[in-house]
């Protein structure tokens, strides 16, 4: 049996939300399990949502490994299946093999340092599916922290573009770790991209990491740039991660403005085009918008990692891991603002930052120091 610390988040039916530093007993590993000591961890909008989503951290109560802070009521009555249930924390993260049950594919690992998704990675240690692990070689644990998230969602993305039968894509908030990630691969399958941002300095990033379409929607007149765009590209296809407010309404409305402007005929019911946007993210937490000015031929739709990788077969799993491995410094190079040890990033200076999920200011965890 080891022992160490492990970040946990409880919430109660009055909406106080605690997140804490517990200390665990961690059961040796069995079958294809393994034991991990975590090395490095990132801090991800997807796990951000599980530690902060309406929170007021300004007025919370801060100590020593421990937040104590209040939800929004109504935020807190939509999450009742979890109330009084501690959860744990960390989605992703890397660090050596220390233990392994007497399966084939754990035994292979022992004593490697891997990248895992063991959903609790905010922590000293933590038991991982060896099948969900990656061997890293000479990567440093820092290397390989955020070869899973972000890399398999940009490649998922343009996997089921593929699937879909689509050549080109759009992505919102496309300047982020994901976004530069997902330019570089778009740029190596040939995959059209159009790319929008909200500032000039990221418009300046991602052309100078080779893409050739991007557009910044803080300019006035963004929604004809991006109706520019999508006609040179033909992306009817797009990924939005910011889920709240009007950006999936936008480029459906502008997908329907190139289509439009290609009919022969005119119809009451728009065009025939097919439109399609995928919301992976809730950046903006409000509602999402949508107003009647694209016709019928549209869909929107949620995408979520987990349902994907469960769509892939066990070929395209082993390509798509393969590519990662090979690409963790180039392809799928991560970078990161600060690194906090366990402790660290409970303090109000540190969370009150990276709750901003400011582009380019990525935290990562090291559990040990």
């Amino acid at each position: 049996m080891t022992t160490g610390r492990q970040l946990k988040s409880t919430l109660t039916s009055d909406g106080t939300l605690t997140l804490a530093l517990e200390e665990k007993e961690f059961p040796a590993p069995t079958g294809n399990q393994v034991l991990v000591k975590m090395e490095a961890a990132p801090i991800n909008p997807s796990d951000l949502a599980l530690m902060i989503t309406g929170v007021d951290l300004e007025n919370a109560d801060y100590s020593p490994g421990k937040i104590v802070a209040q939800m929004d009521p109504r935020m807190a009555a939509t999450q009742a299946a979890r109330h009084d249930k501690p959860q744990t924390v960390g989605n992703e993260g890397a660090g050596t093999v220390i233990a392994a049950g007497d399966g084939e594919m754990a035994q292979a690992l022992m004593g490697q340092r891997v990248s895992c998704v063991p959903g609790h990675a905010y922590g000293e240690y933590a038991l991982a599916d060896a099948m969900m692990c990656l061997p890293l070689g000479d990567h440093s644990a820092e290397e390989g922290a955020s070869s899973f998230v972000n890399p398999l969602t940009a490649l998922g993305f343009v996997e089921t573009a593929k699937r879909e039968g689509h050549d080109a894509i759009i992505h919102a908030a496309a300047a982020s770790n994901l976004g530069q990630m997902l330019n570089r691969i778009c740029q190596e399958d040939g995959m059209g991209l159009v790319n929008i941002v909200r500032k000039q300095e990221q418009v300046d990033l991602l052309k100078g990491i080779g893409a050739s379409q991007v557009v910044n929607s803080s300019e006035d007149d963004f929604e004809k740039q991006l109706a520019s765009a999508i006609s040179d590209t033909g992306a009817y296809l797009g990924y939005d991660p910011i889920g709240g407010g009007k950006t999936t309404d936008t480029c459906l409305r502008a997908m329907e403005r190139v289509a439009a402007s290609k009919m022969t005929e005119y119809s009451r019911y728009g065009s025939n085009q097919a439109k399609k946007m995928y919301i992976y993210g809730r950046l903006d937490l409000s509602p999402t918008i949508l107003t009647p000015s694209y016709g019928f031929g549209w869909t929107v739709s949620g995408w979520l990692l987990t349902p994907f990788l469960g769509s892939c077969d066990m070929e395209t799993m082993m390509r798509l891991r393969q590519r990662v491995q090979q690409g963790l410094t180039t392809t799928f190079a991560s970078s990161y603002k600060e690194r906090v040890g366990l402790e660290e990033m409970l303090t109000k200076d540190a969370i009150m930052d990276y709750a901003q999920m400011k582009t380019g200011e990525k935290y990562l965890v090291t559990p040990h120091g």
